[in-house]
């Protein structure tokens, strides 16, 4: 296992997020205790040290199973980390007791790593909003050493990210954000990558597969990769792109079976990172992936100054790619939360006015109308 350097402690470079743990039925509430307590024996057993988990996996069972398949454990063995989870506005005045909750599902009297839970553009406001105390209140537990490293996680958008950070940053000692090849343009993770260096935030990396869709590529892609690394598996190549970026130090993997676990710890038994051709090839994947599925929205704006609604046209159609490469999900519903009710994909009236000035020629009122359907 490789381990990484972090302020003294030495963090194995894969983690395992534990939101994708094997359940019983399909239900995701019903975690398969046996098996999950199984598969984090293995995990320590070789060499994983780093455990993620959150208030909302698996329907706030996640906690529960994680502190119970770590209770054996000599508690400077492991490092735990989770988040407040503030992509439920309901929970913004609860920071209090849902803290000392946590540490009791979890079993732990202090959590080593804790974060401000996925930071966009619905939660924002709340966050910055100092009548709930959150800052304060997570500030202090970290004084009194029930949090030894204060960071945050986020969806959002470049825009965001910074107000959180002109906030809180000179605070945050990590940040977890959405990075793999296909992200890198696609949800501006390169810009997110800079913006955290110019802060000293080192990156903690979640989706690194993208939910799995980068562990299997169409057999043209495929090819190109095998051709300059013909022993390196597919999903391999997700995890060698991340060790090239320097300001990455935990990658998370919420890994499903025992399977997916080996294979990753194989992975991260030596550190390859890629060369320039290498990571030129990776780029072209992601971005002919993109290409074949996103529409080819380049946010020139001309349609927004011919829609009699003022929707604003480049932000919906990016969310609607994000639906669309991730096959569904929950960021682009969470993120259409922050818009008016009037300016939801929903208020377009098909005039089609922002097409006759579109040069990429998309249909864009069909594409308000898909998007609707699939929401």
């Amino acid at each position: 296992m490789i381990y990484k350097d972090f302020k003294g402690k030495k963090l194995s470079a894969l983690g395992m997020g534990n939101m994708r743990l094997p359940v019983i039925d399909g239900d995701d509430s019903r975690i398969n205790e046996e098996e999950a307590l199984r598969m984090i024996d293995y995990a320590m057993a070789n060499g994983i040290n780093y455990y993620d988990t959150a208030w909302g996996y698996h329907g706030e069972n996640s906690e529960t199973v994680l502190g119970k398949a770590l209770k054996k454990y000599n508690r400077d063995d492991f490092f735990i980390a989770t988040k407040f989870p503030g992509y439920d506005l309901a929970n913004m005045p609860k920071v209090k007791e849902i803290f000392e909750k946590q540490l009791e599902k979890c079993g732990v009297e202090y959590f080593d790593f804790y974060l401000f839970h996925n930071v966009c553009e619905m939660n924002i406001d709340a966050y910055l909003d100092e009548k709930y105390g959150i800052f304060d209140y997570l500030c202090e537990q970290k004084k009194n050493g029930r949090i030894k490293h204060l960071g945050f996680s986020a969806h959002g958008g470049l825009k965001t990210m910074e107000r959180f950070l002109k906030a809180y940053g000179e605070h945050m000692e990590f940040c977890q954000i959405q990075l793999n090849y296909l992200d890198w343009s696609f949800q501006y993770a390169k810009e997110k990558v800079e913006m955290l260096n110019t802060y000293n935030i080192p990156v903690w990396v979640m989706e690194p597969l993208r939910g799995g869709s980068l562990a299997k590529l169409s057999p043209e892609n495929e090819s190109k990769l095998k051709a300059l690394r013909p022993d390196e598996k597919i999903s391999a190549w997700a995890f060698r792109f991340l060790q090239s970026i320097p300001s990455v130090t935990m990658i998370l993997s919420g890994m499903s079976d025992m399977k997916q676990l080996e294979e990753n710890i194989m992975t991260f038994s030596e550190e390859r990172p890629l060369n320039d051709e290498e990571m030129e090839a990776i780029i072209a994947v992601g971005k002919d992936i993109l290409s074949s599925k996103a529409l080819p929205c380049t946010a020139c704006h001309y349609c927004v100054s011919h829609c009699p609604k003022g929707l604003d046209i480049p932000s919906l159609l990016a969310l609607y790619n994000e639906h669309i490469i991730t096959g569904g999900g929950f960021i682009a519903p969470m993120a259409l939360m922050a818009y008016a009710d009037d300016k939801r994909p929903d208020s377009c009236i098909g005039c089609r006015s922002c097409e006759a000035v579109c040069p990429q020629n998309i249909e864009i009122s069909e594409a308000m109308k898909d998007f609707m359907r699939k929401l």
